[in-house]
């Protein structure tokens, strides 16, 4: 089978090599291909790594990990929780910047797009890096799932004092692959209209990560767009 090099940022290219050698990532560009033949996929080719090319490995000091690219049209651009320039903020989004308002009085902002965390060190990883147009989770079995874990492990192997946040049950269940003797871990509900008022708002994760970053003598995040 012809080996294909995705297009990602060369640090994470030698750090992930093992997977894209791997059979079960052929596995998961045959499927899809297949999957593109017959459906509309998100978030274009280009974009599926961005979050990779927009946060090199050595820069990583936060990572939020969210679990599916969104689904609508225009909507996903390879950054968990980001939506492209000029597309409506889906709800989590929303109550995401209604948190940092509550946590640091920033105001919200009118783009919906991530690309300015990213490249300030926070890797905004998804668990899976595509979707079917109007049908999440519909790749969860690809095989994506494997290469993120390995993405999350290599994190914790090889680097210290990186902020993980978990926001919910999907994303918390990842706290097995994270050394925590090394690492913190932010954890609270999902941000999502059915569980933000259950623990997500006034969870103040973004404060929090500067006062970790601070202490660690890290540059703090600036959360304003």
């Amino acid at each position: 089978m012809t080996k294909i090099s995705p297009l990602i940022e060369d640090s994470w290219k030698q750090i992930l090599q093992n997977e894209f050698d791997s059979d079960y990532f052929s596995s998961l560009k045959e499927k899809l291909l297949e999957e593109k033949k017959r459906y509309v996929v998100y978030p274009p080719g280009s974009q599926i790594f961005s979050a990779f090319n927009h946060t090199p490995f050595d820069d990583i000091k936060v990572v939020i990990l969210g679990q599916d690219p969104y689904h609508g049209p225009g909507q996903a651009n390879g950054l968990c929780f980001s939506v492209s320039p000029g597309i409506k903020k889906p709800p989590s989004l929303v109550n995401i910047f209604k948190e940092i308002n509550n946590d640091l009085g920033i105001e919200i902002p009118e783009t919906g797009n991530l690309e300015k965390w990213a490249k300030q060190g926070v890797l905004l990883l998804n668990a899976s890096l595509t979707v079917r147009a109007n049908t999440p989770n519909a790749h969860q079995e690809f095989g994506w799932q494997t290469f993120t874990d390995a993405v999350i492990k290599n994190i914790s192997d090889k680097k210290n004092g990186i902020v993980f946040m978990l926001w919910g049950k999907f994303a918390q269940s990842k706290e097995t692959l994270i050394d925590t003797t090394k690492h913190f871990i932010l954890k609270a509900a999902h941000p999502s209209p059915f569980s933000a008022y259950n623990g997500f708002m006034g969870c103040k994760h973004f404060s929090k990560a500067n006062e970790i970053l601070k202490s660690l003598g890290k540059k703090e995040i600036d959360w304003s767009l």
